[in-house]
């Protein structure tokens, strides 16, 4: 997993609940890094779930709850790092039908070694759209904090559904209304 990934979400665990609470999640996992993170740096998905299920505990937030915080939060990276691929795009269902297809190869041509998640549009209108996401980590929260705010970016409002198709989360239909 890519280094600005932990980099970012420790930025989050500092703004939403102190520095020393970044400190205490770091103390009570075993990380091979120490956490110590590069933004470039590839580190094991295991020590975001460590970091995660450490945050969870001491906060009495659900791991879901903190994907879905953490995914609005990265949204706010990408626009703030990002803003000319925002711009190619004029509406929220535009956008989110195109992540496999351009937004991840952009991201690929970052990070060329990042794994990332796969998502397969089975259906698309100017007012809905139903994808598959796949990927060997249950994040699925993460992209709909993503997605919550790509609807926020673009001033309109959705109504997104998730059904497992796994019940591990590693496969997820999205339903995505606008309203």
């Amino acid at each position: 997993m890519k280094g600005i990934v932990f980099t970012e979400f420790l930025d989050l665990v500092e703004e939403k609940f102190g520095l020393g609470m970044v400190d205490q999640i770091i103390e009570q996992s075993e990380l091979p890094s120490n956490g110590v993170y590069t933004s470039i740096g590839t580190y094991s998905f295991a020590e975001m779930l460590q970091l995660i299920q450490n945050l969870s505990a001491n906060t009495g937030l659900s791991i879901d709850q903190l994907l879905l915080a953490y995914g609005e939060h990265f949204f706010n990276v990408i626009e703030n790092s990002y803003p000319g691929l925002l711009a190619t795009y004029k509406d929220p269902i535009e956008m989110l039908s195109s992540i496999e297809n351009h937004i991840h190869i952009e991201v690929r041509k970052i990070y060329p070694d990042a794994e990332l998640p796969t998502f397969e549009v089975l259906e698309k209108s100017d007012q809905h759209l139903i994808m598959i996401y796949k990927s060997s980590r249950a994040m699925h929260h993460f992209g709909l904090g993503l997605m919550n705010r790509t609807f926020a970016h673009f001033e309109m409002t959705s109504n997104i559904k998730i059904e497992k198709i796994k019940e591990d989360g590693t496969e997820v239909k999205f339903t995505i209304h606008k309203t």
